[in-house]
């Protein structure tokens, strides 16, 4: 890496105190090379605490909404490679070591990059929504936000970036970058916690969401879709599969 700022992390939050940590501690293993932006929606845990501790960028943004908190991040960011990821992701040990080269090589830049999408704890449903994930990246170019999205500065600012949307963010974007560069795996997981298909299961959970994804297709607002999803609470939420 040529310089400290050189690969910029952005994770949008909202009282993730619980979760956060342990993603910022697999940061750490980038050393002082990484940028670290923490796109804040107004936590009242001990998010901002946890942000300063780890040595991290703490980004207020009001009001709230992920779409607003990932440009609002971005816009600020100083790499020359962007890195977006969920607070409740967590990387493989050896990340930064097998990214590293990825980043020298000049054919990277024309892409943008996906890990492998992995739920912990692991259940046959779960292991089944893996494989389904991984197939709808390869063939349909469209990994959503919990598989991270790692690309050049030069090609999110040609895409446009993430527009301030209160929901389909990531859908929004990726569909924008299908049209001008390929989507490749970076051949690493990223794990996401499960807690999020715990009470309506896999196929509940996915059903509900491919649907939201069809009337979305179909012409209907992000902010009419969102508060279908989440009720009148909509402003920051994160989007289940």
């Amino acid at each position: 890496m040529n310089s400290p700022s050189a690969l910029s992390v952005v994770i949008p939050c909202l009282n993730e105190a619980e979760r956060l940590p342990l993603l910022l501690a697999d940061l750490q293993r980038g050393g002082s090379e990484l940028e670290i932006l923490l796109a804040d929606g107004g936590s009242n845990d001990a998010t901002p605490e946890i942000a300063g501790l780890a040595g991290a960028h703490l980004i207020k943004v009001h009001p709230a909404g992920r779409g607003r908190q990932l440009r609002t991040a971005a816009a600020q960011a100083r790499g020359d490679w962007l890195l977006f990821l969920h607070a409740d992701s967590r990387l493989p040990l050896q990340w930064f070591r097998e990214i590293s080269p990825l980043l020298q090589t000049s054919t990277a830049e024309a892409a943008a990059w996906y890990f492998d999408f992995r739920i912990t704890p692991s259940t046959p449903a779960r292991r089944l929504l893996e494989q389904a994930v991984a197939l709808r990246s390869s063939w349909l170019q469209r990994p959503y936000g919990d598989q991270g999205l790692l690309l050049h500065r030069a090609l999110y600012d040609r895409s446009g970036g993430f527009a301030e949307l209160p929901l389909m963010e990531d859908l929004d974007l990726v569909e924008r970058l299908s049209q001008i560069a390929d989507l490749r795996r970076v051949g690493l997981p990223l794990t996401t916690d499960g807690r999020r298909w715990q009470s309506d299961g896999v196929i509940q959970r996915s059903w509900r969401n491919a649907r939201l994804r069809s009337r979305w297709k179909q012409g209907e607002s992000a902010e009419r879709l969102a508060a279908d999803y989440y009720g009148t609470q909509f402003a920051y939420q994160k989007p289940q599969r």
